[in-house]
């Protein structure tokens, strides 16, 4: 099993038809394919990616598969400009870069920081965020070495951060972080 499919357990155990989530780093679409069949025709799905190749790629796919959802050429950080205050059920962050596209554009700790915490206003009670952070290349370390503090300095009044972590793989394993709106 590895961090994706842990995500998706988890997401689908959360998120259910008719809900409302957003991929706030859509890529080539998987994880915006994902969240449109698990909230159904009756639910909503917002995806935002700063590369346009994404945005094509994410539609496409979409587009071949019958599904529906916002596909946004913009920064995660601008959700709130996308989305209402304690209106979404599932927000899901997979940082990095595009797979198969330019390495030297990818997520950044100052605009992932923005997003989270925008993202924190635009989730309901009891939903549910997820954030998987990828170390290593250029970015990952700075990346991560940011959020990690930033995740456990959140209210504990306010949110549950649970860390999963890949104990005894080599190689940066992927890190992700579930954050429950209590």
């Amino acid at each position: 099993m590895n961090a994706l499919d842990i995500v998706k357990k988890t997401v689908s155990e959360h998120l259910s038809e008719g809900g409302f989530a957003i991929d706030a780093t859509a890529g080539r679409g998987y994880d915006t394919m994902f969240l449109a069949r698990t909230v159904g025709a009756t639910g909503r799905v917002l995806a935002f990616d700063i590369q346009p190749a994404a945005v094509e790629s994410t539609r496409a796919l979409l587009a071949s598969e019958g599904l529906d959802a916002e596909v946004v050429l913009a920064s995660h950080a601008d959700m709130a400009q996308y989305a209402s205050p304690e209106s979404a059920d599932c927000i899901l962050f997979n940082l990095g870069y595009l797979p198969g596209g330019d390495h030297t554009v990818y997520t950044r700790a100052e605009s992932t920081i923005a997003a989270v915490e925008a993202g924190l206003d635009i989730l309901k009670h009891g939903g549910l965020m997820c954030v998987t952070v990828y170390s290593g290349g250029a970015n990952g370390y700075a990346e991560r070495d940011a959020l990690l503090p930033f995740l456990a300095s959140l209210d504990d009044g306010k949110y549950q951060v649970i860390s999963l972590s890949f104990h005894n793989w080599k190689k940066d394993p992927p890190h992700p972080f579930f954050i429950t709106k209590l």
